[in-house]
Protein backbone atom coordinates (compact mmCIF):
# COMPACT_ATOMS: atom_id res chain seq x y z
CA UNK A 1 0.00 0.00 0.00
CA UNK A 2 1.16 3.76 -0.52
CA UNK A 3 0.58 5.61 2.56
CA UNK A 4 -2.89 7.77 2.17
CA UNK A 5 -2.76 11.31 0.82
CA UNK A 6 -5.68 11.92 3.75
CA UNK A 7 -6.06 10.57 7.26
CA UNK A 8 -9.40 7.54 7.53
CA UNK A 9 -11.59 8.07 10.69
CA UNK A 10 -10.41 5.95 13.40
CA UNK A 11 -13.91 3.91 13.33
CA UNK A 12 -13.19 3.11 10.04
CA UNK A 13 -9.49 1.83 10.56
CA UNK A 14 -10.93 -0.31 13.34
CA UNK A 15 -13.12 -1.62 11.06
CA UNK A 16 -10.67 -2.21 8.15
CA UNK A 17 -8.42 -3.92 10.84
CA UNK A 18 -11.52 -6.19 12.11
CA UNK A 19 -11.96 -7.25 8.53
CA UNK A 20 -8.66 -8.60 8.10
CA UNK A 21 -8.63 -10.16 11.22
CA UNK A 22 -11.81 -12.04 10.44
CA UNK A 23 -9.80 -14.52 8.77
CA UNK A 24 -7.15 -15.75 11.56
CA UNK A 25 -7.52 -18.90 13.23
CA UNK A 26 -9.84 -19.10 16.40
CA UNK A 27 -7.84 -19.23 19.33
CA UNK A 28 -10.21 -17.90 21.74
CA UNK A 29 -12.16 -21.49 21.56
CA UNK A 30 -9.51 -23.51 21.82
CA UNK A 31 -8.65 -24.80 18.15
CA UNK A 32 -5.52 -23.44 17.90
CA UNK A 33 -2.38 -25.87 19.42
CA UNK A 34 0.08 -23.31 18.78
CA UNK A 35 1.61 -19.36 19.29
CA UNK A 36 -1.45 -18.18 21.52
CA UNK A 37 -2.15 -19.22 25.17
CA UNK A 38 -5.18 -18.17 26.90
CA UNK A 39 -6.47 -17.88 30.66
CA UNK A 40 -9.78 -16.91 29.82
CA UNK A 41 -11.48 -13.89 29.17
CA UNK A 42 -11.44 -12.15 32.67
CA UNK A 43 -7.36 -12.30 32.33
CA UNK A 44 -7.57 -11.38 28.50
CA UNK A 45 -9.35 -7.75 29.61
CA UNK A 46 -6.91 -7.48 32.51
CA UNK A 47 -4.03 -7.78 30.12
CA UNK A 48 -5.53 -4.91 27.78
CA UNK A 49 -6.06 -2.52 30.57
CA UNK A 50 -2.73 -3.18 31.82
CA UNK A 51 -1.29 -2.70 28.56
CA UNK A 52 -3.35 0.38 27.61
CA UNK A 53 -2.08 1.76 30.87
CA UNK A 54 1.70 1.71 29.41
CA UNK A 55 1.35 1.95 25.66
CA UNK A 56 3.65 4.83 25.31
CA UNK A 57 6.38 4.22 27.58
CA UNK A 58 9.73 2.86 27.30
CA UNK A 59 11.42 0.52 29.19
CA UNK A 60 15.00 1.53 27.52
CA UNK A 61 15.24 4.33 30.34
CA UNK A 62 13.96 3.35 33.88
CA UNK A 63 15.00 6.84 35.33
CA UNK A 64 11.99 8.12 33.22
CA UNK A 65 9.98 5.53 33.91
CA UNK A 66 10.96 4.25 37.51
CA UNK A 67 7.72 2.01 38.03
CA UNK A 68 8.63 -0.36 34.68
CA UNK A 69 12.02 -0.93 36.86
CA UNK A 70 9.94 -1.89 39.33
CA UNK A 71 7.62 -3.87 37.65
CA UNK A 72 10.67 -5.55 36.04
CA UNK A 73 12.29 -6.07 39.58
CA UNK A 74 8.90 -7.90 40.74
CA UNK A 75 8.67 -9.90 37.50
CA UNK A 76 12.31 -11.24 37.90
CA UNK A 77 11.87 -11.86 41.32
CA UNK A 78 8.55 -13.79 40.37
CA UNK A 79 10.59 -15.85 38.39
CA UNK A 80 13.73 -16.75 40.15
CA UNK A 81 11.55 -17.97 42.87
CA UNK A 82 10.30 -20.62 40.29
CA UNK A 83 13.31 -21.62 39.50
CA UNK A 84 14.58 -22.50 42.32
CA UNK A 85 16.49 -19.24 42.75
CA UNK A 86 19.20 -18.74 45.02
CA UNK A 87 21.15 -16.08 47.08
CA UNK A 88 22.46 -13.44 44.36
CA UNK A 89 20.33 -15.05 40.99
CA UNK A 90 19.88 -12.45 39.16
CA UNK A 91 17.91 -11.94 35.49
CA UNK A 92 16.91 -9.67 32.77
CA UNK A 93 13.81 -9.50 30.48
CA UNK A 94 13.53 -9.86 26.51
CA UNK A 95 11.02 -10.16 24.10
CA UNK A 96 10.97 -13.84 23.62
CA UNK A 97 12.43 -17.28 23.88
CA UNK A 98 14.33 -16.71 21.30
CA UNK A 99 16.03 -13.53 22.94
CA UNK A 100 16.36 -15.49 26.22
CA UNK A 101 18.72 -18.06 24.33
CA UNK A 102 20.51 -15.33 22.50
CA UNK A 103 21.11 -13.50 25.27
CA UNK A 104 22.53 -16.63 27.24
CA UNK A 105 24.57 -17.54 24.57
CA UNK A 106 26.26 -14.20 23.92
CA UNK A 107 26.65 -14.13 27.31
CA UNK A 108 28.62 -17.71 27.72
CA UNK A 109 30.69 -16.27 24.61
CA UNK A 110 31.87 -13.34 27.11
CA UNK A 111 32.01 -15.73 29.80
CA UNK A 112 34.39 -17.76 27.62
CA UNK A 113 36.78 -14.37 26.79
CA UNK A 114 36.85 -13.31 29.79
CA UNK A 115 37.20 -15.84 31.95
CA UNK A 116 39.12 -18.82 29.66
CA UNK A 117 40.56 -17.00 26.93
CA UNK A 118 38.59 -18.22 24.66
CA UNK A 119 38.35 -16.49 21.52
CA UNK A 120 36.42 -19.16 18.82
CA UNK A 121 34.26 -20.87 21.54
CA UNK A 122 31.23 -23.88 20.84
CA UNK A 123 28.63 -25.15 22.42
CA UNK A 124 27.02 -28.29 22.23
CA UNK A 125 23.34 -29.29 22.33
CA UNK A 126 20.78 -32.15 21.63
CA UNK A 127 19.36 -32.05 17.81
CA UNK A 128 16.03 -31.27 19.45
CA UNK A 129 17.30 -27.88 20.95
CA UNK A 130 15.45 -25.05 19.66
CA UNK A 131 16.50 -23.40 16.63
CA UNK A 132 16.87 -20.19 18.00
CA UNK A 133 20.53 -21.84 19.39
CA UNK A 134 21.21 -21.99 15.69
CA UNK A 135 20.09 -18.50 15.63
CA UNK A 136 22.82 -17.09 18.35
CA UNK A 137 25.46 -19.46 16.58
CA UNK A 138 24.86 -17.52 13.66
CA UNK A 139 24.54 -14.11 15.06
CA UNK A 140 27.65 -14.51 17.29
CA UNK A 141 30.03 -16.74 15.57
CA UNK A 142 29.84 -19.31 18.49
CA UNK A 143 30.07 -22.74 16.26
CA UNK A 144 27.07 -25.14 17.54
CA UNK A 145 27.69 -29.35 17.35
CA UNK A 146 24.03 -30.76 17.70
CA UNK A 147 24.15 -34.54 18.54
CA UNK A 148 21.45 -36.89 17.82
CA UNK A 149 18.93 -37.88 20.70
CA UNK A 150 18.30 -40.98 22.05
CA UNK A 151 15.50 -43.53 20.97
CA UNK A 152 13.69 -41.63 24.01
CA UNK A 153 13.90 -38.14 22.72
CA UNK A 154 16.12 -37.04 25.31
CA UNK A 155 19.59 -35.50 25.31
CA UNK A 156 22.44 -38.59 24.34
CA UNK A 157 24.44 -37.72 27.54
CA UNK A 158 27.59 -39.78 26.73
CA UNK A 159 27.14 -38.55 23.18
CA UNK A 160 27.18 -35.10 24.52
CA UNK A 161 29.82 -35.77 26.73
CA UNK A 162 32.06 -36.81 23.19
CA UNK A 163 30.99 -33.43 21.72
CA UNK A 164 32.20 -31.48 24.14
CA UNK A 165 36.17 -29.70 22.39
CA UNK A 166 38.81 -27.66 24.77
CA UNK A 167 37.04 -24.46 23.23
CA UNK A 168 33.17 -25.17 24.56
CA UNK A 169 31.93 -22.56 26.72
CA UNK A 170 28.01 -23.61 27.15
CA UNK A 171 26.17 -27.11 27.30
CA UNK A 172 22.71 -27.58 26.24
CA UNK A 173 19.21 -28.90 27.71
CA UNK A 174 15.55 -28.49 27.48
CA UNK A 175 12.99 -28.72 29.79
CA UNK A 176 10.91 -29.78 28.27
CA UNK A 177 12.21 -29.79 24.49
CA UNK A 178 9.98 -27.86 21.97
CA UNK A 179 9.60 -30.85 19.53
CA UNK A 180 8.37 -33.76 21.74
CA UNK A 181 7.75 -32.25 25.11
CA UNK A 182 10.50 -34.29 27.12
CA UNK A 183 12.74 -33.18 29.85
CA UNK A 184 16.45 -34.07 28.88
CA UNK A 185 18.52 -35.25 32.17
CA UNK A 186 19.47 -31.90 33.44
CA UNK A 187 21.65 -33.10 36.61
CA UNK A 188 23.30 -34.85 34.06
CA UNK A 189 24.01 -32.78 31.30
CA UNK A 190 25.34 -30.10 34.29
CA UNK A 191 27.61 -31.83 36.03
CA UNK A 192 29.14 -32.63 32.46
CA UNK A 193 29.57 -28.76 31.63
CA UNK A 194 30.78 -28.35 34.93
CA UNK A 195 33.29 -31.15 35.10
CA UNK A 196 34.48 -29.90 31.79
CA UNK A 197 34.54 -26.33 32.53
CA UNK A 198 32.01 -24.74 30.89
CA UNK A 199 28.44 -23.38 31.92
CA UNK A 200 24.81 -25.05 31.20
CA UNK A 201 22.00 -23.11 30.22
CA UNK A 202 18.51 -25.12 30.84
CA UNK A 203 15.69 -23.66 27.78
CA UNK A 204 12.74 -23.50 30.15
CA UNK A 205 10.71 -21.06 28.05
CA UNK A 206 7.92 -23.70 27.46
CA UNK A 207 8.49 -25.15 31.04
CA UNK A 208 9.04 -22.31 33.24
CA UNK A 209 5.93 -21.37 34.25
CA UNK A 210 4.52 -25.31 33.91
CA UNK A 211 6.88 -27.83 35.44
CA UNK A 212 7.23 -25.70 38.97
CA UNK A 213 3.54 -26.04 39.13
CA UNK A 214 3.32 -29.73 37.84
CA UNK A 215 5.72 -30.46 40.56
CA UNK A 216 4.02 -29.34 43.39
CA UNK A 217 0.76 -31.32 41.97
CA UNK A 218 2.72 -34.54 41.81
CA UNK A 219 2.91 -34.84 38.39
CA UNK A 220 6.76 -34.59 37.80
CA UNK A 221 9.48 -35.11 39.60
CA UNK A 222 12.54 -34.47 37.22
CA UNK A 223 15.09 -31.99 38.50
CA UNK A 224 16.02 -29.04 35.72
CA UNK A 225 16.34 -26.26 38.05
CA UNK A 226 18.83 -23.83 39.93
CA UNK A 227 18.56 -26.85 42.34
CA UNK A 228 20.57 -29.06 40.27
CA UNK A 229 24.37 -28.17 40.46
CA UNK A 230 26.17 -26.91 37.54
CA UNK A 231 22.99 -25.15 36.26
CA UNK A 232 24.20 -21.55 35.20
CA UNK A 233 21.55 -20.06 33.13
CA UNK A 234 17.90 -20.33 32.36
CA UNK A 235 15.12 -18.86 30.02
CA UNK A 236 11.41 -19.13 31.11
CA UNK A 237 8.98 -17.38 28.54
CA UNK A 238 5.74 -15.77 30.61
CA UNK A 239 3.54 -15.15 27.18
CA UNK A 240 3.81 -18.81 26.56
CA UNK A 241 2.12 -20.42 30.29
CA UNK A 242 2.45 -17.03 32.26
CA UNK A 243 0.05 -16.17 30.40
CA UNK A 244 1.00 -12.69 29.33
CA UNK A 245 0.77 -10.81 25.72
CA UNK A 246 3.60 -11.43 23.99
CA UNK A 247 6.39 -10.64 23.82
CA UNK A 248 7.72 -11.05 27.26
CA UNK A 249 10.44 -13.09 28.63
CA UNK A 250 13.15 -13.66 30.93
CA UNK A 251 16.58 -15.34 31.35
CA UNK A 252 18.03 -15.88 34.60
CA UNK A 253 21.44 -16.51 35.50
CA UNK A 254 22.81 -18.68 38.72
CA UNK A 255 24.84 -14.68 39.95
CA UNK A 256 24.93 -11.37 38.86
CA UNK A 257 28.56 -11.93 37.56
CA UNK A 258 27.23 -13.91 34.69
CA UNK A 259 24.44 -11.76 34.23
CA UNK A 260 27.27 -9.08 33.49
CA UNK A 261 28.26 -10.79 30.40
CA UNK A 262 25.19 -10.74 28.50
CA UNK A 263 25.01 -6.59 29.36
CA UNK A 264 26.08 -3.99 26.77
CA UNK A 265 27.52 -0.54 27.46
CA UNK A 266 29.27 1.79 25.13
CA UNK A 267 29.63 5.71 25.14
CA UNK A 268 32.13 6.21 21.91
CA UNK A 269 29.46 8.54 20.27
CA UNK A 270 28.12 12.06 21.01
CA UNK A 271 25.23 10.68 22.83
CA UNK A 272 26.33 9.90 26.03
CA UNK A 273 26.17 6.36 27.53
CA UNK A 274 24.22 3.69 26.30
CA UNK A 275 23.42 0.31 28.19
CA UNK A 276 21.03 -2.33 27.22
CA UNK A 277 21.25 -5.78 29.19
CA UNK A 278 19.86 -7.09 25.92
CA UNK A 279 19.00 -6.90 21.88
CA UNK A 280 16.54 -4.12 22.03
CA UNK A 281 17.22 -0.85 22.79
CA UNK A 282 13.48 0.51 23.06
CA UNK A 283 11.07 -1.45 24.63
CA UNK A 284 7.31 -1.35 25.30
CA UNK A 285 6.68 -1.00 28.90
CA UNK A 286 2.90 -2.37 28.01
CA UNK A 287 3.56 -6.29 28.14
CA UNK A 288 5.67 -5.91 30.84
CA UNK A 289 2.76 -4.32 32.56
CA UNK A 290 0.16 -6.68 31.38
CA UNK A 291 2.81 -9.68 32.44
CA UNK A 292 2.88 -7.94 35.51
CA UNK A 293 -0.83 -7.78 36.27
CA UNK A 294 -1.41 -11.31 35.11
CA UNK A 295 1.53 -12.73 38.06
CA UNK A 296 -0.27 -10.35 40.81
CA UNK A 297 -3.85 -11.08 39.65
CA UNK A 298 -3.58 -14.98 39.18
CA UNK A 299 -0.82 -16.13 41.77
CA UNK A 300 0.33 -19.70 42.87
CA UNK A 301 -3.63 -20.84 43.37
CA UNK A 302 -4.29 -19.61 39.89
CA UNK A 303 -0.84 -21.38 37.92
CA UNK A 304 -1.67 -24.07 39.67
CA UNK A 305 -5.61 -24.34 38.48
CA UNK A 306 -4.71 -23.38 35.09
CA UNK A 307 -1.76 -25.65 34.90
CA UNK A 308 -4.05 -28.96 36.25
CA UNK A 309 -6.34 -27.54 33.42
CA UNK A 310 -3.56 -27.96 31.25
CA UNK A 311 -2.29 -31.06 32.22
CA UNK A 312 -5.92 -32.64 31.92
CA UNK A 313 -6.39 -31.62 29.02
CA UNK A 314 -2.75 -33.02 27.39
CA UNK A 315 -3.50 -36.33 29.05
CA UNK A 316 -6.57 -36.61 27.52
CA UNK A 317 -5.86 -35.76 23.84
CA UNK A 318 -2.70 -37.98 24.34
CA UNK A 319 -4.66 -40.71 25.62
CA UNK A 320 -7.34 -40.28 22.48
CA UNK A 321 -4.14 -40.10 20.08
CA UNK A 322 -3.33 -43.42 21.62
CA UNK A 323 -6.77 -45.31 21.33
CA UNK A 324 -5.89 -44.74 17.54
CA UNK A 325 -4.56 -47.57 16.17
CA UNK A 326 -3.14 -45.96 13.61
CA UNK A 327 -1.43 -42.78 15.83
CA UNK A 328 1.37 -42.65 18.13
CA UNK A 329 2.64 -40.37 20.71
CA UNK A 330 6.08 -39.31 20.12
CA UNK A 331 8.19 -40.74 23.24
CA UNK A 332 6.88 -39.97 26.85
CA UNK A 333 5.87 -35.75 27.20
CA UNK A 334 7.00 -34.98 30.95
CA UNK A 335 4.34 -31.57 30.07
CA UNK A 336 1.94 -30.08 28.44
CA UNK A 337 3.22 -29.99 25.19
CA UNK A 338 3.85 -32.71 22.09
CA UNK A 339 4.38 -34.31 18.96
CA UNK A 340 2.11 -37.33 17.27
CA UNK A 341 2.32 -38.99 13.88
CA UNK A 342 1.53 -42.31 12.04
CA UNK A 343 2.35 -45.72 13.78
CA UNK A 344 3.65 -46.98 10.26
CA UNK A 345 4.81 -43.93 7.80
CA UNK A 346 3.87 -45.83 5.32
CA UNK A 347 0.53 -46.82 5.73
CA UNK A 348 -0.64 -43.17 7.40
CA UNK A 349 0.59 -39.80 6.09
CA UNK A 350 -0.08 -37.46 8.83
CA UNK A 351 0.24 -34.07 7.22
CA UNK A 352 -3.05 -35.05 5.18
CA UNK A 353 -4.41 -35.72 8.84
CA UNK A 354 -3.43 -32.30 9.30
CA UNK A 355 -4.89 -30.97 6.07
CA UNK A 356 -8.15 -32.72 7.26
CA UNK A 357 -8.23 -31.42 10.94
CA UNK A 358 -7.47 -27.28 9.01
CA UNK A 359 -10.48 -27.96 7.02
CA UNK A 360 -12.39 -28.88 10.31
CA UNK A 361 -11.44 -25.54 12.03
CA UNK A 362 -8.39 -27.20 13.50
CA UNK A 363 -4.53 -25.94 13.88
CA UNK A 364 -1.74 -27.93 14.60
CA UNK A 365 2.34 -27.14 13.85
CA UNK A 366 3.58 -29.58 11.74
CA UNK A 367 7.06 -30.51 12.22
CA UNK A 368 9.69 -33.49 11.24
CA UNK A 369 11.78 -35.47 11.07
CA UNK A 370 9.32 -37.95 12.02
CA UNK A 371 6.79 -36.21 10.47
CA UNK A 372 4.55 -35.52 13.45
CA UNK A 373 1.82 -32.80 14.16
CA UNK A 374 2.37 -30.58 17.26
CA UNK A 375 0.38 -29.81 20.01
CA UNK A 376 0.81 -27.19 22.67
CA UNK A 377 -1.46 -27.98 25.02
CA UNK A 378 -3.05 -24.78 27.56
CA UNK A 379 -6.01 -24.00 29.71
CA UNK A 380 -8.10 -22.87 27.10
CA UNK A 381 -7.77 -26.44 25.51
CA UNK A 382 -9.98 -27.98 28.55
CA UNK A 383 -13.03 -27.43 26.53
CA UNK A 384 -12.32 -27.90 23.22
CA UNK A 385 -9.88 -31.26 23.65
CA UNK A 386 -12.54 -33.89 23.22
CA UNK A 387 -13.86 -32.56 20.58
CA UNK A 388 -10.89 -32.76 18.54
CA UNK A 389 -9.85 -36.27 19.58
CA UNK A 390 -13.12 -36.92 17.94
CA UNK A 391 -12.58 -35.33 14.91
CA UNK A 392 -8.74 -36.38 15.20
CA UNK A 393 -10.28 -39.85 14.90
CA UNK A 394 -12.78 -39.02 12.03
CA UNK A 395 -9.63 -37.30 9.63
CA UNK A 396 -7.68 -40.55 10.30
CA UNK A 397 -10.23 -42.77 9.20
CA UNK A 398 -11.37 -40.53 6.02
CA UNK A 399 -7.72 -39.74 5.03
CA UNK A 400 -6.93 -43.99 5.16
CA UNK A 401 -4.05 -44.45 2.82
CA UNK A 402 -4.05 -40.95 1.11
CA UNK A 403 -1.14 -38.43 1.19
CA UNK A 404 -1.08 -34.78 0.49
CA UNK A 405 2.27 -33.04 -1.40
CA UNK A 406 2.33 -30.71 0.65
CA UNK A 407 5.61 -31.80 2.89
CA UNK A 408 6.24 -28.09 4.39
CA UNK A 409 6.92 -27.47 7.89
CA UNK A 410 7.82 -23.81 8.24
CA UNK A 411 7.50 -22.89 11.70
CA UNK A 412 8.43 -18.54 10.88
CA UNK A 413 7.76 -16.35 9.03
CA UNK A 414 10.21 -15.38 6.10
CA UNK A 415 8.25 -12.39 4.11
Amino acid sequence: MALPSNGTPAPEVLAALAELKASDRDWRAGRVFSLVYSAGEEVHELLEAASALYLSENALNTEVFPSLRHIQADILAAVAGLLGGVEGTAGATTSGGTESILMAVKAAREWGRAERGIESPSMVLASSAHAAFAKASHYFGIRSTRVPVGEDYRADVDAMAAAIEPDTVLVVGSAPSYPQGVIDPIPELAALAAERGALCHVDACMGGFVLPFLERLGHVDRPWDFRVPGVTSISADLHKYGYAPKGVSTVTYRDRALRRHQTFVFDGWLGGAYGSPAMAGTRSGAPLAAAWAVLHHLGEEGYLRLVERSWGAAQRLQAGVRAIPELAVRGEPDATVFAFGAADPEALDVFAVGDELAARGWYLDRQTPPDSLHATVSAVHDASVDELVADLGEAVARVGGGRTDDRSTTYATLE
